[in-house]
């Protein structure tokens, strides 16, 4: 923790270097003007929080704008010499300009006669706010998927909902690919959410479609933003709150598919001028199961071949219990202070029946076994963030500083009942009985300063510094059973520690020209991490440092026409629990191992886009990424047993084609085409006794058609298709689905009810196999994926805009894994 306090005021002091620095380096600044004044409403009381803009004379082009305060006060600071207006704007209020103002060359401070406003020539009735947003919409530097209002997003799970994102898709392990790569960073409201793969999908699963605004996908990241992820960042933007008083709605979804599930929430809100309160609570019952078939072909040289033909029902019971509690205070018209509680308590029971077939050919039965397991797992989560934005002058100079503190919290109680049995049906040998209870916690802690300079009117500076620790402690405990009593098994007994401190820094440069923006950057990290298997006696402790370089291009070409080029470069550490080195046996013949030798993986990406009248998009992909963190499966010819691990592959290489394209038929009609097609290759030495160099085309299609019936009617249908691929050692079989849904509201929108079936057809499965050295298997996993939901919402308090309402213009997660 020293090492760690050590960085962080290294780091605050280079901030200030750099802060200073930039400041030196620019010219000489001519004498500037502070204007101030107040605005009153028609009855002469202050008027806060109006739109207050600062206009040239000659033009009225706007210089700068602001806000007033909660006393109706405004003030418009480094206004150089020249002739303006101050114009003010208040929905429900007349437009008003003040007299003239003069700033003369000696000018310093200029108080403005208090603005008075007038009645609008129209009285502005209360009316409703709607947004028609395209489900898919194309940005300079990102797709966003609006699902705020969509009837797909009514009792799904965020996971659910991202599966349909456009490039974006989830395999049987729930690794989350992104245009076909894995490696994807997964953001909550900007934030990291340190989980990887398995954690987070419990957290994605526990988090209620009904609670998601949209979600954003980053290909290729600019400097600021954590280097972690080498196919890019998913940013999941939750809804809040937009209107004044108190509001909120409260969502309750029944479904069943081949076993029943359900998931309530509520939503509360309130803003009352400065000040904004928001909270969330959600809970959720399911049940569902998965069928597993796995064949494998053992070659035992001159012991000849074995057949292993396996099949695992497993029947999950699983609730979760999510919850946000946060607030905004606007202590002034510059700054914001907030801060947010959040976490999750969950639970999953796990019964699994597995009978495994062996024999010395197909047909042929030596010996059964079957082993029943049961499984109780408890996951907990707790998170605090302060944040405070402080806007230093109306330019757009911004110091941004967040802290966050999380806390995980997990249990996994399992027993294994081991049974062997000869073809004729006696025993083999004694009933293997196994038990295991594998607590486990992480903490982390980040903080980190963003701080925006604008160098001119077309140059801005941007740069910052974070610091995170992490630790977790993994304390497997197993026992054997042995004369009726349960002994410790020191074979399979591990307690494992990883620390973790990370310091990093980063500057931006962008310049805006007539037609093209070009943006510079580059980030450094220094990684300090320590795995120690106490029980193994194993420790593993690196310290490097790399540096991230980026560079964005965006051209326009002509009113509908624009062009750009991206580059930057990446690092994906292992997850916390892939660098545990103890196995984890699932029964005699399988087990999982982790890997303490495990390097990081380093990616370079460029992207070619080209964006037509602001709907269609084709992007252009390249990746070169060494030392690539792969999942293998390995098999031990002489004991026959076939375990899971990562490894780092020498490369892989990725090409790419992305399509993006919205449509309207008619006015009612309305749809998006989403293609991607890439080629993945990967290339390895020696692994496993052989040279690995392969490769393959593939494709993934998605589309989502949208029926607006009537304003308060609407029909949504969508398809999935994914044709073959290779992925490391691995043959994914293709796949594709179909859902549909219709939303209706009642009551001027107050209530409303959503039908929606998902995989209607029931073809969403998963077939996986390898041949290679000297494995030979094939899966096939057929999870419940055809289920009808059917949700109520009731939305409550005020959902309108008043007539004096204004308007204004004001990786560490993603690295712990957990089942589920």
């Amino acid at each position: 923790m020293k090492t760690f306090y050590n960085k962080l005021l290294i780091l605050l002091a280079l901030l200030t270097v750099v802060q200073t620095a930039s400041t030196l380096a620019q010219p000489a600044v001519k004498p500037t003007a502070k204007i101030t004044g107040t605005v009153l409403d028609n009855k002469g009381a202050a008027m806060p929080f109006a739109t207050v803009g600062l206009l040239k004379t000659k033009d009225s082009s706007l210089v700068k704008g602001g806000i007033t305060n909660e006393n109706g006060k405004y003030f418009l600071d480094r206004v150089s010499k020249g002739t303006y207006i101050i114009r003010v704007t208040v929905m429900g209020y007349a437009t008003t300009n003040s007299k003239i103002i003069n700033v003369a060359d000696n000018a310093t401070d200029i108080n403005v006669p208090a603005i008075t406003l007038g009645n609008s020539s129209k009285t502005l009735k209360e009316v409703n706010i709607t947004a028609a947003k395209p489900l898919i919409e194309r940005k300079l530097d990102r797709t966003v998927m609006n699902i705020e209002n969509s009837v797909l997003a009514a009792g799904n799970s965020a996971m659910e909902i991202l599966e349909r994102a456009p490039g974006v898709s989830i395999d049987k392990d729930d690794n989350i690919s992104l245009k076909g790569k894995q490696g994807v960073t997964i953001m909550l409201d900007g934030k990291l959410t340190y989980l990887s793969s398995a954690q987070l999908a419990t957290l994605l699963r526990s988090t209620d479609g009904n609670t998601i605004q949209s979600i954003e996908i980053i290909t290729n990241p600019s400097a600021k933003y954590d280097a972690a992820g080498n196919s890019g960042i998913i940013n999941i933007k939750l809804k809040k709150n937009k209107q004044s008083g108190t509001n909120g709605s409260a969502t309750v979804t029944g479904g069943y598919g081949a076993y029943p599930k359900n998931n309530a929430s509520v939503n509360l809100n309130h803003k009352d001028g400065p000040v904004n309160v928001f909270g969330s609570f959600s809970h959720g019952d399911r049940q569902r199961a998965n069928d597993i078939y796995l064949n494998r072909i053992v070659d035992g040289g001159t012991a000849g071949l074995t057949y292993f033909n396996q099949h695992t029902f497993m029947p999950q019971k699983s609730y979760n219990n999510t919850y946000r509690l946060g607030a905004d205070f606007d202590t002034s018209p510059k700054n914001t202070l907030g801060f947010l509680v959040s976490g999750y308590f969950n639970g999953e029971h796990d019964v699994n029946n597995n009978r495994t077939v062996i024999g010395s050919t197909a047909t042929k039965i030596d010996s059964v076994q079957n082993t029943n397991s049961g499984m109780e797992q408890t996951y907990n989560d707790f998170a605090v963030n302060l944040n405070d934005k402080f806007t230093i002058d109306t330019a757009g100079q911004e110091l941004s500083v967040a802290v966050d503190y999380s806390k995980f919290n997990n249990t996994n109680d399992a027993h294994y009942d081991n049974y062997f049995f000869l073809a004729d049906g006696s025993t083999k040998k004694p009933t293997v009985f196994l038990q295991n209870q594998s607590p486990s916690s992480i903490r982390i802690i980040t903080s980190n300063v963003d701080y925006t300079y604008p160098i001119s009117k077309k140059i801005k500076l941007e740069t910052g510094i974070k610091i995170s620790d992490v630790k977790t402690d993994n304390n497997l405990q197993a026992q054997i059973k042995k004369n009726d009593t349960f002994i410790n098994d020191t074979s399979r007994t591990n307690h494992f520690i990883y620390d973790e401190q990370l310091a990093a820094g980063y500057v931006n440069l962008s310049k805006t020209y007539k037609n093209t923006s070009v943006q510079i950057g580059v980030r450094a990290e220094n990684t300090h991490s320590n795995g120690n298997s106490i029980t193994q006696n194993k420790v593993v402790d690196r310290n490097y440092i790399d540096f991230f370089p980026s560079l964005f291009v965006n051209h326009t070409l002509s009113e509908k026409n624009e062009v750009g080029f991206s580059y930057s470069r990446r690092i994906d550490r292992p997850s916390y629990d892939d660098l545990n080195p103890f196995l984890y046996y699932l029964d005699q013949y399988t087990y999982q191992q982790g890997n303490p030798y495990l390097n990081p993986q380093y990616t370079h990406s460029l992207e070619f886009n080209y964006t037509y009248n602001k709907t269609l998009n084709v992007s252009l992909n390249y990746s070169h990424t060494s030392d690539v963190i792969t999942e293998v499966v390995l098999t031990n010819a002489t004991t026959k047993t076939t375990y899971q691990t990562n490894m780092n592959l020498q490369s892989q290489n990725a090409y790419s084609i992305n399509i993006n394209t919205p449509y309207n038929f008619t006015k009612w009609w309305s749809g998006n085409v989403n293609v991607n097609t890439f080629y993945l290759a990967f290339k390895s030495n020696n692994l496993d006794g052989s040279n690995l160099n392969d490769g393959q085309l593939a494709t993934k299609i998605k589309t989502t058609e949208t029926f607006q019936l009537s304003k308060t009617f609407r029909f949504e249908f969508s398809s999935n298709y994914e044709s073959p691929l290779t992925y490391g050692l691995f043959k994914i079989g293709s796949r594709y689905s179909f859902d549909g849904g219709m939303s209706k509201s009642f009551a001027q929108k107050k209530f409303n009810v959503k039908l929606s079936l998902s995989d209607i057809f029931n073809t969403s499965d998963n077939d996986v196999s390898s041949n290679y050295g000297n494995n030979n298997f094939s899966i096939h996993q057929k999870n419940e994926s055809r289920v009808a939901r059917l949700t109520l919402t009731y939305n409550f308090g005020n959902s309108k805009i008043k007539t004096r309402q204004h308007s204004t213009d004001s990786d560490e997660k993603n690295r712990v894994k957990s089942g589920n």
